[in-house]
C-alpha cells in the first residue's frame, strides 16, 4: 500500500507538472504570438503592396485574405470592395431575385450602413500590421446614386484609406462627377486603365479636379501603347496615388510570369526608389498559377523579385 500511495503521489506530482508545462507551453506561444513580427513589404524606400484581386482563386473572406497578405510579409494593400461589403453585412442576393431589384436594395443598404464594420475591419488589420491605402468598391459607376458614392467615400475613411480607386469612365462628365465628391471628402480617386491607355488617357480627368489621379497599370500601359512606362512615370508621378505592377508583353499581349514579358517592372521600382517616389507599387496576380502552386505562393515570387529589384 505504501508503495501504491508513493506511485500515486510521483503519478499525481508528474501529471500536475505535465499539465503546468502544457499551460506554460501554450501560453508562451499566444505571449510569442502577440510580439510576433509585424510584415513588412517597405523594401529600401519603396512600398510594396498587393491588390486582394490577386487572391481571387482562394477563399476570400476578409479574415481569410488577411491571412494571405501576413503569409506574403506585405504590410499594405488595395482592398477589393466584395469582401469590405461582405464583412460589414451587404445583403445577399436572393435566389430568383431580378437585378434591378436587387440592386435598389443594395443601394438601400449602402445609404444608411454604418461605418463600424469598416472601421472593425481596419483595426483588425492595422492591429496585424496591415494598413489599407485603396479600397475598389463597386459603387462608383455612373449609375451609382449620390448616396452609394458618398458611401464609397466615407467607408474609404473609415478604412484610413488615401484613394478610392475606379476604372477610368469613358464619360468626362463622370470624372467631372467622382472629382466633385472627392473633393467634398478630401480622399483622391485612383483612375485605373488597361491596354487603352496612352500618354494622354488620363489629361481631362486630371485637368477637372487636384483630387482626380491615376491608378496606373504598368503591364496594361505596356501591351496597349507597345512601349515602356517609365516616361510617363517621370511627367505624371505628382499625380500617380498608386501603381499596379504585372508583366504583359507588347502588342496586347499576354500577362506572364515575372521577367518573362516586356513590362520593366524592374526600372520602373529602381526608379521609385532612386526619385523617392512615395505613392505604392501594387502587386496584381494575374498570369496563370502553375498547377503545383496557388496565389499566395506566386504572389511571393513577385514580392522576392521586387525586393531582388530593389537590393
Amino acid at each position: 500500500m505504501k508503495d501504491h500511495n508513493i506511485s500515486r503521489r510521483r503519478f499525481i506530482g508528474s501529471t500536475a507538472l505535465a499539465a503546468a508545462g502544457v499551460a506554460f507551453a501554450s501560453k508562451s506561444t499566444f505571449a510569442a504570438s502577440l510580439f510576433q513580427a509585424k510584415p513588412n513589404s517597405k523594401i529600401n524606400g519603396v512600398q510594396i503592396g498587393v491588390i486582394t484581386y490577386s487572391f481571387r482563386s482562394m477563399p476570400g473572406s476578409a479574415e481569410q485574405l488577411l491571412q494571405y497578405i501576413l503569409q506574403c510579409n506585405i504590410n499594405a494593400i488595395e482592398l477589393m470592395g466584395q469582401p469590405a461589403e461582405a464583412f460589414a453585412g451587404m445583403p445577399k442576393r436572393e435566389s430568383g431575385e431580378d437585378m434591378a431589384g436587387y440592386f435598389k436594395k443594395v443601394a438601400d443598404w449602402r445609404a444608411s450602413v454604418s461605418m463600424d464594420k469598416f472601421k472593425e475591419l481596419r483595426k483588425m488589420y492595422n492591429d496585424a500590421g496591415v494598413t489599407i491605402y485603396a479600397w475598389k468598391p463597386n459603387a462608383l459607376g455612373a449609375k451609382n446614386t449620390d448616396a452609394e458614392i458618398d458611401y464609397a467615400f466615407n467607408a474609404g475613411k473609415a478604412l484610413g484609406v488615401t484613394h478610392v480607386t475606379v476604372e477610368l469612365p469613358t464619360d468626362d462628365a463622370q470624372t467631372k462627377r467622382l472629382g466633385e465628391f472627392a473633393e467634398k471628402h478630401k480622399i483622391y480617386v485612383g483612375y485605373h486603365a488597361h491596354t487603352q491607355a496612352t500618354p494622354t488617357l488620363w489629361d481631362t480627368a486630371l485637368s477637372q479636379s487636384k483630387y482626380n489621379a491615376i491608378n496606373l497599370d504598368i503591364g496594361h500601359y505596356t501591351a496597349g501603347t507597345s512601349s515602356s512606362p517609365v516616361d510617363f512615370i517621370l511627367k505624371n508621378h505628382d499625380r500617380i496615388m498608386s501603381m499596379h505592377l504585372k508583366d504583359r508583353k507588347y502588342h496586347d499581349g499576354p500577362n506572364a510570369p515575372w521577367g518573362q514579358g516586356d513590362t520593366p517592372i524592374a526600372e520602373v521600382v529602381k526608379l521609385m526608389q532612386k526619385n523617392k517616389y512615395k505613392f505604392p507599387a501594387t502587386i496584381e496576380l494575374e498570369y496563370d498559377i502553375p498547377k503545383d502552386s496557388d496565389a499566395v505562393k506566386e504572389v511571393i515570387k513577385c514580392r522576392e523579385f521586387a525586393a531582388k529589384a530593389l537590393a
